[in-house]
């Protein structure tokens, strides 16, 4: 029925960061300038790709680009307007759970963008890799947007590429799985870059104080399970233990 549309078969779950390489590999196998990372849980303005090869066409020294993003289920309540590091490493998404009262009315460069839809450049991979599988899924798309700044380009938010995302609704709350990733795997990203012992030990102080609350403090006793999961992480990241999560 769709005979543009090429489906493979990867023989399983190979996680974020592998699975997309694996479309990586075929654009450049077809010698395509751009591809599109894209979410299957979003719905997209149906001129939202157009803006951002528009962008990319404008200036060539931008590796990364990104739509605005909505919650689904607010339409007009932003989840994300690009992703800002912090001194200390922390990641942020600009505009996070803000009605969109047009203060994000023209484009403007970031140091990520959300991994649910991110247009690169093919020859910027071509130079700088792909996605690092190590990551499996959570940070992989921080990584490589730093690796493409370091590299001397840049990340731009294209506002009116506009999409509505599913996935993360303002009262979501991870499972234990997902606070495992998320640690180990932020972690991972400041040892990989060199953030320095500051960040790192901070960033493991704020884990060892989250693991005392919900292990001592009884309002959080229903916290257990993402206790154990971020213990596991925090080993687990000692251990250069990466990849799919162990349960």
């Amino acid at each position: 029925a769709y005979p543009e549309v090429t489906v493979i078969e990867t023989g399983g779950n190979l996680g974020y960061a592998a699975g997309n390489n694996v479309g990586l590999e075929q654009a450049r196998r077809r010698a395509a300038d751009y591809v599109l990372l894209l979410n299957e849980d979003t719905v997209v303005d149906p001129a939202f790709i157009g803006h951002l090869v528009e962008a990319a066409q404008a200036r060539p020294e931008l590796a990364f680009l990104g739509p605005l993003v909505y919650h689904h289920d607010e339409p007009d309540v932003i989840q994300s307007a690009g992703g800002l590091i912090a001194p200390d490493w922390r990641t942020y998404h600009r505009g996070q759970n803000e009605p969109d009262r047009g203060q994000f009315a023209l484009p403007f460069e970031v140091d990520w963008v959300s991994g649910c839809s991110i247009f690169m450049r093919m020859s910027v991979v071509d130079r700088d890799g792909m996605l690092d599988p190590a990551f499996f899924i959570y940070s992989e798309e921080v990584d490589w947007c730093v690796r493409a700044r370091r590299a001397g380009f840049a990340g731009l938010v294209v506002p009116a590429a506009r999409i509505w995302h599913k996935g993360v609704r303002r009262d979501y709350s991870p499972s234990p799985r997902v606070t495992y990733l998320s640690a180990r795997n932020h972690l991972r990203l400041l040892r990989k870059h060199r953030a320095g012992a500051r960040a790192l030990l901070g960033a493991m102080a704020g884990d060892l104080r989250t693991l005392a609350s919900w292990s001592i403090r009884p309002r959080w006793r229903d916290q257990r399970a993402h206790r154990d999961a971020l213990a596991r992480a925090m080993v687990d990241f000692c251990r250069g233990s990466y990849g799919p999560p162990p349960f």
